[in-house]
């Protein structure tokens, strides 16, 4: 009995730190960037990392798929000088149990091509495991044949100006929900500069901002929230009625499994 009891705790464990599932789950009120976004639930969305320099300043933001790895866009030009904060919520506070992790190795995607913005992800391998917690999890990374089709809701997160003219990012953590865009419908908008290796989302009254960059926009797969984009690029006033265009990970699953295997 008690074997079976230590099994079941054994799968609990798994479960609650597996990818994509919130120890502490989040809400979204207003399928309302973060402009227009609102405060996330502190923790709700775990795999959120804070990338800073070192006098602490906030850049981009991140997304933890492993214990070991991190995922951004690569016009963030990570270095090994910079820090992966996990486990953040409150950036004014100092208070919160955070883990601040060294950058061992970093992996821009070879084909990056900061003209076009095309293959805009960059990997991190930490120099040392997260340790998963319940403020600390992966999400779960969109599978190469996954089809996440324009209309579906979906969320990005990120502690990005919430004015395009804002003299700071905000201290906590905001959230907003998007819907995708066929790429046909964001080439309404952005014309030829949209290739298949970009998502757009958003257009809808809330946007990503500057310090948003290389964070997640995550949409619901079989109950698991999934990477499926990377905030890379927008308006340059973060106008809530133009989408934001992300990373498609779908696209660019191959290279992160290929690098990951790799190293």
């Amino acid at each position: 009995m008690a074997f079976l009891w230590i099994l079941s705790c054994l799968a609990f464990v798994s479960a609650a730190y597996g990818c994509g599932v919130p120890a502490i789950p989040p809400v979204i009120t207003g399928y309302s960037r973060i402009v227009n976004g609102e405060e996330a639930v502190p923790h709700s969305w775990p795999w959120q990392v804070s990338l800073q320099d070192s006098t602490g300043f906030h850049f981009c933001g991140g997304s933890l798929i492993s214990e070991w790895w991190v995922v951004t866009a690569a016009h963030c030009n990570v270095r090994t000088s910079h820090r992966v904060i996990l486990g953040e919520h409150d950036r004014s506070s100092n208070a919160e149990p955070i883990q601040t992790m060294t950058v061992g190795k970093v992996f821009k995607h070879p084909k990056y091509n900061g003209f076009t913005i095309n293959n805009d992800i960059l990997l991190i391998k930490l120099a040392s495991p997260a340790q998963l917690n319940a403020r600390v999890s992966p999400v779960c990374v969109a599978e190469t044949n996954d089809n996440f089709p324009g209309g579906m809701k979906c969320v990005t997160s990120g502690w990005g100006l919430t004015k395009y003219n804002a003299p700071d990012t905000p201290p906590l953590l905001q959230q907003a929900t998007l819907p995708l865009l066929t790429n046909d419908d964001c080439k309404r908008y952005w014309g030829s500069k949209i290739t298949n290796l970009m998502i757009c989302a958003g257009a809808s009254g809330a946007s990503s901002c500057m310090g948003d960059s290389g964070g997640p926009l995550v949409c619901q797969k079989a109950g698991a929230w999934t990477l499926v984009g990377i905030v890379s690029w927008g308006s340059g006033t973060c106008t809530p009625t133009t989408p934001g265009v992300y990373a498609r990970v779908t696209e660019l699953r191959s290279w992160m499994d290929e690098t990951i295997a790799a190293n």
